[in-house]
């Protein structure tokens, strides 16, 4: 399980007095797992969809937050996060079952504050309370503009480290980079190790979320 955030507290403090929040997840026990943890944020006002469809006509009346799964019966979460985000909803959550690079690569393109992969379908590592990141939590921060590519809180990659960590946002096995690399697999998996360490996540979506986010790789 990973949970990728920019900033967990802030997602439940734009409005301190009454946080709102909208949960949209197909799975009733997945929905009210999400919403026990919000509660427990300090969220006191949470409506629950289970459906873009069932979502939308809410989308009008923006709340602090959106928590939606990528996998929704009638379409992708990370269309109706956009939507909510484009009507003036300040933060937006994706939760996926998946360990998916490639959905973290589109929800962090598309403005989503975090992304969080779950593992399977009930255990759900939102933080505890605010400011509390869970186990296996790697926090991003938005890098500034002109600012270094490295961020003070991350130890900086070597230029193989940064290739290794590319191909791995496209998707390649460790032979595939082995090979594309001229390494062994082995030699790709210590990389990989060194890479973890430094940047604080220990899964292939993590690494890649945080690379993105940091603008190690883009």
């Amino acid at each position: 399980m990973s949970v990728l955030l920019e900033q967990p507290a802030s997602l439940v403090a734009y409005r301190p007095n009454k946080p709102t929040a909208m949960v949209v997840v197909a799975d009733p026990r997945v929905r009210s797992t999400v919403t026990r943890h919000l509660w427990a944020l300090g969220v006191r006002d949470v409506i629950e969809a289970s459906s873009i469809a069932e979502a939308r006509p809410r989308i009008g009346n923006p709340r602090d937050i959106c928590v939606a799964d990528v996998h929704l019966p009638d379409g992708s979460g990370l269309t109706l996060l956009s939507e909510t985000r484009a009507a003036g909803w300040p933060n937006g959550l994706a939760l996926s079952a998946a360990d998916d690079i490639g959905a973290v690569r589109n929800a962090l393109a598309g403005g989503v504050k975090g992304y969080v992969v779950t593992g399977t379908r009930t255990n759900i590592g939102l933080p505890t309370r605010p400011g509390a990141a869970p186990l296996g939590a790697a926090r991003m921060h938005r890098r500034p503009p002109g600012a270094p590519s490295h961020p003070g809180g991350y130890r900086e990659l070597s230029g193989r480290e940064v290739e290794v960590l590319r191909l791995v946002a496209e998707g390649q096995s460790n032979k595939a980079i082995g090979v594309s690399m001229g390494l062994s697999a082995l030699t790709v998996k210590s990389h990989l190790a060194r890479i973890a360490r430094k940047l604080g996540t220990g899964d292939r979506a993590g690494m890649v979320a945080v690379a993105l986010r940091t603008g190690i790789i883009h």
